[in-house]
């Protein structure tokens, strides 16, 4: 591979999405819709499933078969509060799907609506009453679900009131429990600004951005939800592309038709369409707009308010509309002519007071063509008495005759990278002259750089440059290597052969090729050897040295306590020198004494340890 293909492949997206504010990074594709389909198409096992599965994809806008209808009567248990919720909702979003109650049937929903009941069996009962289209004292149930609030207390209770009181009447007093709302924002976990989810998982989250939309639209005030937390939210709920239940994705699809349909917050969702890079030949940079669904927002409208050079900074455009055209916005940023190299966008999309997130930061690649003008190929004298003999070569094409340079010689390349279009001068990032010996395999790399005209220049000092070819003489292969993110041709040119000669007593005697891929030596550490200890006699006396102000302290100190009479102790001769003899005598036991057992142990460990090696 060579050094610039691995960069061409990695870029093969040349847009970027970049924020300055928070945008959202997580949505649905086509794709995922496609599988969250997948997942709410399952065969009904009973009853719930049928719920889940002709709901959830309900609020992806597709409907099922009506024989579903007949499986929710014949499944259907009038004793049963979940089992009428469950058919009620499902029957709902069927078209031309009657449940007949009875008055038996009526009794018991409007029973479970009491403060005894649970939050869920009260919601159940609500909402069978309203997919019935029976009546029911709104205010009692009010009341009911503020005493199971209180008692209940936990995220999936709130939000199971919050569903409940989206089905209630607007009459009713509804303020306390839509206050439930920013109680429950603020449980919301915030993981590193990005992603705002609740402790108890992808449902509860995504069922509580349902349930908000669903009452606040109910009774036509705001959310109290920032933009910022809606678009973490956003990112929380649908960074998952794989759903583990039909109770989940059910979930997530409540959430998106929420997000995609409601009466104050709309996230928009903008990526890149068509081409990879924006050039001559594909001057149009395309966006498109959509919801969380994936579904076009057909009412936005896409404005560039400034795009300007990442390296300079400078300004290309301005205040620059899009065009709608089939579902995707179109702008002709070529006729800006723009110079190759990246460009930061800042796009707005207007069209609706419901957007949100309608202002990001795109990162656009312009690409162009590269064309070799002017290469000369040269062979000079160093000492200038013969001169250089230039060959020009035009690109894709070979020389036709070799070229020859030794030690007394140079060998020189120049030429100009432009624009293939307009002339203009290039400075790729990458801009090689490689050497390849033709019967070794042996490669040699340099860099060609440009002056302060943009023209380059590459000079080959055989003599200087020997160690670099192991001085082995022969016919090289001389390459061109022209490579840049924004090139979309990049170059891999053989120009000409080059015969170099070396002087041959600094030539090898065998020529072999080199080979990168081969054991090296063993490495053989040398730790520092110990230092050698002092002798016994010149440590001992150095502590006893030490010590003896110490023990003479001791000894007097000892004296005194015990009451020795110390006071006639004389300091003549013979007293020293009897004392003297005392600690010598002391001494000598301790030496001979501990040494000899020293000396004995140490033997033993030494025979001990030959005995184990045999």
């Amino acid at each position: 591979m060579y050094p610039f293909e691995g960069l061409f492949s990695l870029l093969v997206l040349s847009l970027v999405l970049e924020t300055q504010a928070l945008n959202p990074t997580h949505h649905l594709t086509v794709t995922d819709v496609a599988r969250l389909q997948a997942v709410l198409s399952q065969p009904f096992t009973d009853l719930k499933s049928a719920y889940y599965s002709v709901v959830g994809l309900s609020k992806l806008g597709i409907f099922v078969a009506d024989e579903t209808c007949r499986f929710i009567k014949s499944n259907l248990d009038p004793s049963s509060v979940e089992s009428l919720f469950h058919a009620a909702e499902a029957s709902q979003a069927l078209s031309g799907c009657e449940i007949p109650v009875s008055n038996d049937t009526r009794d018991l929903l409007l029973a479970t609506v009491s403060e005894d009941s649970t939050a869920s069996q009260i919601h159940q009962s609500v909402s069978a009453l309203s997919s019935f289209g029976l009546p029911l004292a709104s205010q009692e149930v009010v009341s009911a679900l503020k005493a199971r609030i209180s008692k209940e207390d936990n995220v999936l209770a709130i939000i199971l009131a919050l569903q409940t009181a989206s089905r209630l009447s607007q009459q009713a007093e509804l303020g306390d429990i839509l206050e439930e709302i920013e109680d429950l924002a603020a449980r919301l976990d915030d993981l590193g600004g990005v992603y705002l989810q609740f402790e108890e998982g992808l449902e509860a989250t995504a069922l509580f951005v349902s349930a908000a939309y669903s009452l606040s639209d109910h009774v036509d005030i705001e959310p109290p939800l920032k933009e910022d937390q809606v678009i973490q939210l956003v990112n929380s709920i649908f960074s998952k592309k794989s759903w583990d239940s039909l109770t989940e994705a059910f979930s997530v699809a409540s959430a998106a038709a929420s997000l995609s349909n409601n009466h104050f917050h709309v996230p928009v969702i903008v990526s890149a369409q068509g081409p990879a890079a924006v050039s001559h030949r594909h001057p149009f940079l395309r966006l498109q707009v959509t919801d969380v669904l994936c579904q076009p927002l057909s009412s936005a409208s896409v404005l560039a308010e400034s795009a300007s050079a990442v390296s300079s900074k400078s300004a290309v455009l301005s205040q620059a509309p899009f065009t709608l055209r089939d579902g995707v916005f179109e702008l002709n940023f070529m006729a800006s002519q723009p110079a190759s190299g990246y460009y930061q966008f800042s796009v707005a999309i207007a069209g609706d007071s419901r957007f949100v997130a309608n202002h990001v930061e795109l990162k656009v690649k312009v690409s162009t063509r590269v064309a070799i003008n002017n290469m000369d190929l040269s062979v000079v004298d160093k000492d200038q008495s013969i001169g250089p003999k230039t060959t020009r070569v035009e690109y894709p094409t070979k020389a036709k005759a070799s070229f020859m340079a030794d030690g007394h010689q140079n060998f020189a390349v120049t030429f100009q990278l432009v624009d293939e279009t307009t002339g203009v001068e290039l400075t790729p990032h990458q801009t090689f002259v490689r050497l390849h010996n033709q019967k070794t395999g042996q490669e040699v790399v340099f860099v060609a750089e440009p002056d302060s005209k943009n023209l380059y220049k590459f000079e080959l000092d055989t003599a200087e440059r020997k160690t670099e070819f192991d001085s082995i003489s022969g016919t090289y292969a001389l390459y061109l290597m022209v490579g840049d993110a924004t090139l979309e041709n990049p170059i891999l040119w053989n120009v000409a052969d080059i015969v170099l000669k070396f002087l041959d007593e600094e030539a090898p005697g065998t020529i072999q090729a080199k080979t990168l891929y081969v054991p090296k030596p063993e490495i053989q550490h040398l730790f520092r050897e110990p230092e050698k200890k002092p002798p016994t006699v010149v440590s001992n006396t150095f502590t006893a040295l030490v010590l003896s102000p110490f023990l003479l302290l001791l000894i007097l100190t000892s004296c005194s306590s015990f009451g020795a009479n110390i006071s006639n102790f004389t300091l003549s001769p013979s007293t020293i020198l009897f004392h003297i003899g005392h600690a010598g005598k002391t001494d000598f036991y301790y030496t001979v004494v501990f040494q000899y057992k020293q000396h004995l142990a140490s033997h033993s460990e030494t025979l001990l340890a030959k005995k184990v090696q045999c």
